[in-house]
């Protein structure tokens, strides 16, 4: 079956970008799945630390595009970064919401959680690399949620940063760890770094075909919302 077009002519996915090489691949993995998906071309940016930026793209774009963050939380990236970016371009661009906290994104998490031998009923600590904005706090409260419904057991929250409650005061022997982090990177040595008391520690999101889906719904969702009503 043939899979349903995107009423704009161009894919553009953002991921935050990092120093480690393989982390910004899976964005470029996850962005060719989702043109696939939608039957676009797709670029992949980045807000910082690789290239292309996403400023520069947005600069230069020709045609009507679509932006999905692949961001796991709102926060100054979404509120500031982003828009300002966007209104660089000289054509029309829809900006989508962050790809979290969302059910997808938690299924995702349980696949790894048990692909690296977490067991189903053990306790998990869902870690993040945290924020001190306040609606990103609610949005990983609201992950967590989302996993605990998925995993049917007891999930914690922990964060590497801001207001929530770190790795060490959380994680307990015996417990399972799920890294809310898209890549591997900085954040994601400081998971394991961090929770050295952890039975598991399953591996980041990474390039699941499910993430690719969520990025297709927020982009064709994005345009919808954009469109004039007739």
């Amino acid at each position: 079956m043939d899979q349903p077009t995107l009423p704009v002519r161009h894919l553009v996915t953002v991921a935050h970008g990092t120093r480690h090489a393989p982390g910004n691949e899976v964005a470029r993995e996850l962005t060719v799945l989702a043109g696939d998906l939608l039957g676009v071309p797709a670029t992949t940016t980045y807000v910082e630390l690789c290239e292309p930026l996403l400023a520069d793209v947005m600069a230069e774009v020709a045609a009507p595009s679509v932006v999905v963050p692949l961001l796991l939380s709102t926060g100054f990236h979404m509120s500031t970064d982003l828009p300002n970016a966007v209104d660089r371009a000289g054509v029309p661009v829809s900006l989508a919401p962050a790809l979290g906290p969302d059910p997808m994104l938690a299924r995702v998490q349980v696949v790894r959680l048990l692909l690296a031998g977490a067991q189903p009923g053990q306790d998990v600590v869902m870690v993040a690399a945290g924020s001190r904005d306040r609606a990103a706090v609610a949005d990983l409260e609201q992950a967590r949620d989302h996993l605990a419904a998925a995993w049917t057991g007891s999930v914690r929250l922990a964060a590497l940063a801001g207001p929530l409650p770190r790795p060490v005061d959380v994680v307990r022997p015996g417990d399972a760890v799920s890294p809310y982090l898209l890549a591997e990177g900085f954040f994601a040595g400081r998971v394991r770094d961090e929770c050295y008391e952890a039975a598991v520690v399953a591996p980041v999101l990474g390039p699941h075909p499910l993430i690719a889906e969520l990025i297709a719904e927020r982009a064709r969702a994005a345009v919808l919302s954009a469109a004039p009503v007739a």
